[in-house]
């Protein structure tokens, strides 16, 4: 809803009343039809101000509304009764004013904003454009490239540069509201004609179709099949080449288009999706969030190497007091250069003042007895692993939490090694983890509630999004990344490049296909956990190199590494590059060459493999393991894992994740294709479609919403 009052005798006040964002739900939209409209009757009142409550402007459409019935005024009437006005109208900026509340402020006839307020037209992230004029005014007043850049990225500007692009009028350090209203007061009587941003003209620079060229262009780069940023484009060149009542109708049109998407679907339910996780349970449906987290003042991270450096710096950025510990001199020196870089860099790029008091750096593992909570972070090698839990459980203080930096050991292994497994969890950071959004928090059957507890806030504190799993090899991500790693490499064996295989699933969306991502990670990475899995063999010629424990395996990975090829770190891997540590992956005639040589020492033919069937095979294997993942209870539902994979493993966002993309297609298609592949393969490993997926597909793809009532059955009616 929307209150009206006066204030200071003469000025009319609209405050938006809807928590927590003041989004424009139907209720607020019709108050503010009828506030303005009393104020525009009423002979005392001179101007308006339109603000929004508890230090909140307005947070766009109330997406809540997508997809039903639309009642109430809509906005575009809207904001145009508010453009017409007779009397000055001025926006009272305060926190945020995005999408459909930028829209109504660029109505008003005048902006005022605090210098903490941000702006923006996030649209594009959930598939849309600005639909309520965003996209014809924006470039009458600040200019087509500046209005490109805002609506096409969908980034938030911060009230300073709202103000140089001249998106506000005034910029305010005290309550913008109170600023507004004196605002108000010194432009009543003043002429309006030249406040309305409809009737501007929309400047044409001369290499204007040369500026919407290179637009599309780095839409194209960066959108990965996205159709929203390449639309937006269309909408703000509708901006400049018609007149404004004209260019409102493309813009109805054009957002009419993407509304009805399949991309605005995944998008919408992956805005949901991340929301839904922090709201966390078990698999069984026994609620964690309501176990109150534990008081964390002063945290540990013990290893300074590449994952612990970035993870100190996420501690001291979200406000917590660290010992950073690595017993290794140069490694320590080393550390603190690289950790007070990434910080500068930081608080530069945040407009925040530096972190590094909260930072003291040990040798010694001792200095962490007085810590809070502390987080493990040495190498992936789980006897040493083993060591240093049991040397924290002998120093820390009782009650301490004990998380561990893992990418899929077995927490309860490490639980074991301590005098209270209960305090125990893991927390699987993303490099570069002063970066990546994504958090998976471990927990095991012993894991205390409150200990997951603070650790999912601990995460939120950081920035990150937690999600909670359950304890299994590889937990979540990188449990789905093997059937989908083995099926790539198996589509060599039978025919495939690297080449193809990585440009089929870049088509896709992803930033990079699997190879790549493999050359920048590093094979060796990949090929020391087969080998502790027991997996690699030297015998590795002949047809027995390729069955291990009864099923098919690939060893190709582990071949390249037994010759030194680690990808860019040694400038060869499945591609080549100019030099080690190069960024430019090239195809590899060597490697074209060692794939024919492998295919003939073990009897196989290749041959012509299509689209298809590289997407099919990468992606519904994955899928059907995050199938599995549901049915052994690791993941609560299809939401944790599809935010998992579009934050931590690259899905495109516009497809929504795995699950979602799944329900898309149809899980009866993707039983049959799966089926169709495990037939002609028998002996390749992931194809057979679990019994969760095979339940669902025959009750008839029930929404994705509706899993859960077959996924929390009885694991024995499965």
């Amino acid at each position: 809803m929307a209150l009206y009052s006066r204030v200071s005798g003469s000025v009319g006040m609209i405050t938006l009343q809807n928590p927590p964002v003041n989004a424009l739900s139907a209720a607020v939209r019709q108050g503010i039809v009828d506030m303005m409209h009393r104020a525009l009757s009423e002979p005392e009142v001179k101007s308006v101000v339109i603000c929004g409550q508890n230090g909140k402007f307005c947070g766009g459409a109330d997406i809540r509304e997508f997809g039903a019935k639309m009642t109430g005024p809509p906005l575009v009437p809207m904001v145009h009764l508010i453009e017409a006005a007779s009397k000055p109208v001025v926006a009272a900026i305060e926190g945020i004013a995005l999408g459909g509340g930028l829209e109504l402020a660029l109505s008003c006839h005048y902006r005022i904003a605090h210098s903490k307020a941000t702006l923006g037209f996030p649209e594009v992230a959930l598939g849309l454009l600005p639909g309520a004029g965003g996209t014809q005014r924006l470039p009458r007043l600040i200019g087509v490239p500046a209005a490109l850049d805002l609506i096409t990225t969908g980034r938030h500007v911060t009230a300073a540069e709202a103000r140089q692009l001249g998106i506000v009028d005034e910029v305010t350090d005290l309550n913008a509201v109170d600023a507004a209203v004196k605002f108000a007061q010194s432009v009543t009587g003043k002429s309006l004609d030249a406040r309305r941003i409809s009737t501007y003209p929309c400047p044409r620079p001369p290499d204007l179709d040369a500026i919407f060229e290179r637009a599309m262009q780095q839409v194209r780069r960066s959108a990965r099949g996205a159709i929203a940023p390449g639309t937006c484009v269309q909408a703000v060149h509708a901006a400049v080449t018609l007149p404004y009542a004209k260019g409102m109708e493309r813009e109805r049109e054009l957002f009419s288009l993407l509304f009805t998407s399949g991309q605005a679907r995944a998008l919408q339910y992956y805005f949901f999706a991340q929301r839904a996780v922090s709201r966390w349970s078990t698999a069984n449906g026994a609620r964690w969030d309501t176990s109150k987290p534990r008081p964390v003042r002063k945290a540990a991270v013990i290893g300074l190497g590449t994952m612990g450096r970035g993870i100190t710096v996420s501690l001291a950025q979200a406000g917590f007091s660290v010992v950073a510990v690595e017993t290794q001199e140069q490694q320590l020196s080393e550390a603190k250069q690289a950790v007070s870089g990434m910080l500068e860099r930081g608080a530069k790029r945040r407009g925040v003042p530096l972190a590094h008091d909260k930072i003291k750096y040990s040798c010694s593992v001792q200095a962490v007895a007085d810590v809070d909570l502390v987080i493990e972070a040495v190498f992936e090698d789980m006897a040493l692993k083993k060591t240093v839990f049991q040397q924290l459980s002998a120093i820390c203080k009782p009650g301490v939490l004990l998380c561990t930096n893992t990418s899929g050991l077995d927490i309860d292994e490490l639980a074991s090694q301590t005098q209270s497994p209960e305090l125990v969890v893991g927390m699987h950071f993303f490099a570069p983890a002063h970066v990546m959004q994504l958090l998976e928090v471990v927990y095991g059957p012993r894991s205390s509630p409150e200990v997951v507890a603070t650790a999912m806030q601990m995460g939120k504190k950081m920035g990150k999004v937690s999600v909670a799993v359950g304890n299994c090899r590889g937990f979540v991500g990188n449990r789905m990344l093997k059937p989908y790693l083995e099926q790539a490499f198996f589509l060599l064996e039978e025919g495939a490049t690297p080449e193809q295989v990585d440009q089929v699933l870049e088509e896709f969306g992803f930033a990079m296909g699997v190879f790549k991502v493999s050359d920048l990670s590093g094979l060796d990475v990949g090929w020391k956990v087969r080998k502790s899995d027991g997996l690699v063999s030297p015998a590795s010629t002949g047809t027995s190199a390729r069955i291990r424990g009864g099923s098919r395996y690939s060893p190709l990975g582990d071949l390249l590494c037994e010759r030194g090829r680690f990808g860019q770190k040694t400038g060869r891997g499945w591609y080549q590059y100019d030099k080690p540590g190069g960024r430019v992956a090239k195809p590899d005639p060597w490697l074209h060459g060692f794939l024919e040589e492998y295919r003939a020492q073990h009897g196989l033919v290749a041959r012509h493999i299509d689209h298809q069937e590289v997407l099919e095979r990468c992606l519904y294997a994955l899928i059907n393991e995050g199938f599995q993942i549901l049915q052994d209870g690791i993941a609560a539902g299809p939401e944790d894992i599809d935010v998992i994979y579009v934050l931590g493993y690259g899905w495109p966002r516009h497809r929504g994740g795995p699950m979602f993309y799944a329900g898309q297609v149809g899980l009866d298609k993707v039983v049959e294709r799966l089926e169709h592949y495990q037939q002609i393969h028998p002996d390749v490993p992931g194809l057979q479609p679990c019994s969760l997926l095979r339940k669902l597909a025959a009750s008839g793809n029930p929404a994705i919403h509706k899993w859960r009532e077959v996924i929390q059955k009885p694991r024995s009616q499965l």
